[in-house]
This record gives structure tokens, C-alpha cells and sequence, in this order.
């Protein structure tokens, strides 16, 4: 039994240091946020945008929008690219798929035989 006792008391007087021990610990924070000051400055919330839904104008009081005409400046004379003349080579066709072209025979007439 008396171990058990012995064992009691030790419990019982560890909780109480650690009792103690919260306590002081309390009173030093008190005593750190006096020293310290928090900062005034706190960040401000951001609003959320209020989303209007825009109605369409009635169409008889609608102003009609006018077409936007571009004019297209000529380029740069100095800054333009120059096109390269294409040149196309021809290749002779194909002697045996060619085409002959028949030779034109003139007939000649005899002269008026007139006296």
C-alpha cells in the first residue's frame, strides 16, 4: 500500500507544478502583449463587384451604328519585300505523245494559157 501512496503523490504533485507552470505562463503572455503593440493597420476586405445585367435597347430608339471603312495604306517602298519574277521553264513534250502536225501543201495553178 504504501507504494501506491507514494505513487498518488508523486501524481499529485507533478499536476500541481504543471498547474503552476500554465499559470506563470499565462501571466508572461499578458505581460508580452502589453510590450507589443499589434498593428492599427489591418487589410481591408475587397469588395466583390456588384454584376449588372445590362438590358438591350429597344430597337425602334436604338441608334444604328455606321460601317467603319478601312483604307489600306500602301506599304513601304523600303521596308516591302520584293517579289521575285517566276519563271516557268517549258519542257518539250513527249516525241512519241506529241501531236504531228501535218505539212500544208500548197497545189499550184497553171498559168492562164492566153494568147
Amino acid at each position: 500500500m504504501s507504494t501506491e501512496t507514494n505513487n498518488d503523490a508523486f501524481i499529485s504533485n507533478t499536476l500541481a507544478e504543471i498547474k503552476e507552470i500554465q499559470v506563470e505562463l499565462n501571466e508572461l503572455k499578458i505581460m508580452r502583449s502589453g510590450i507589443v503593440k499589434k498593428s492599427d493597420r489591418r487589410k481591408a476586405k475587397k469588395k466583390t463587384a456588384k454584376t449588372t445585367v445590362k438590358r438591350k435597347p429597344d430597337r425602334r430608339k436604338a441608334k444604328k451604328k455606321t460601317a467603319k471603312t478601312t483604307v489600306k495604306r500602301k506599304p513601304d517602298r523600303r521596308k516591302a519585300k520584293k517579289k521575285t519574277a517566276k519563271t516557268t521553264v517549258k519542257r518539250k513534250p513527249d516525241r512519241r505523245k506529241a501531236k504531228k502536225k501535218t505539212a500544208k501543201t500548197t497545189v499550184k495553178r497553171k498559168p492562164d494559157r492566153r494568147r
